[in-house]
């Protein structure tokens, strides 16, 4: 059974589908795309897709990540493309790669977001953003199928800060006044979600944008402790399939003349 690994994204209006519609979607596309898929045991088999730690809904993403068992080999490369094809746009498969390591949900372990505010100003950002860092605890509530719960937003946050950034990147662009921040957050448990933090600033500086943040996760992977930064998870299999010897008789073959 081989085991590919899939980054893909969600841009522009797309960002607004749920993780149960992506899940529909790529459903299809594995069926148009004739992916020879390994399903699960039992009387109402499923393809074996593994999805971890899905965007919420109304926030775009440049990394998302899941995981396909295959009961025949494919090319990454060539299978992404034919995913892709078969995706709405804005649901785009951007990166593929074989899984050749162990734990892809182990090292999501946090993510880089940009938020976006139209109609407020850079100052008022930075103050709002110095408030907030400068808290030992900002307790926040959010509404749960199991009532109003309360919790810290401050303490997941690893960095939050005011920030230029490309535009053309981000998931609604805009010419207007707009004051962009920079969050990296840990995923921890109860899960601090950007608009978790947007209630912090609220709380800590009365910051409230006159309309909703564009929320675009750019990175997600494991946390570097000691620099603050977000690694690639693909990394490590891109790292082992690059070391790993090839077999004696593909040598070979690639060495004999067309």
């Amino acid at each position: 059974m081989q085991r590919i690994r899939l980054r893909y994204t969600k841009r522009g209006r797309l960002r607004f589908t749920s993780h149960r519609d992506f899940q529909r979607a790529f459903e299809r596309a594995l069926r148009r795309a004739e992916v020879p898929m390994a399903y699960s045991a039992g009387f109402t088999p499923h393809p074996k897709v593994s999805y971890a730690n899905a965007a919420p809904t109304g926030t775009g993403s440049e990394a998302e990540y899941l995981e396909i068992a295959l009961t025949e080999p494919r090319e990454p490369e060539r299978l992404r493309a034919l995913l892709d094809e078969s995706m709405p746009a804005g649901l785009d498969i951007v990166e593929a790669v074989e899984a050749r390591t162990s734990g892809l949900a182990d090292r999501l372990t946090a993510s880089v977001w940009e938020l976006r505010l139209d109609g407020v100003g850079p100052e008022d950002a930075r103050r709002a953003v110095d408030a907030f860092n400068a808290a030992g605890t900002v307790e926040v509530q959010r509404r749960t199928k199991n009532g109003v719960r309360t919790f810290d937003a401050r303490s997941a946050v690893v960095e939050l800060e005011s920030a230029e950034t490309d535009s053309s990147r981000a998931d609604r662009p805009t010419d207007r006044l707009c004051a962009i921040l920079r969050l990296v957050v840990r995923h921890v448990t109860p899960a601090v979600r950007p608009d978790d933090v947007l209630s912090g600033l609220r709380a800590v500086a009365d910051l409230a944008p006159p309309v909703p943040a564009a929320v675009t996760r750019l990175a997600q992977g494991l946390l570097d402790e000691e620099t603050g930064t977000v690694t690639d998870p693909l990394a490590p299999d891109r790292e082992a399939a690059a070391t790993e010897p090839q077999p004696a008789g593909a040598t070979a073959a690639a060495t004999v003349p067309a």
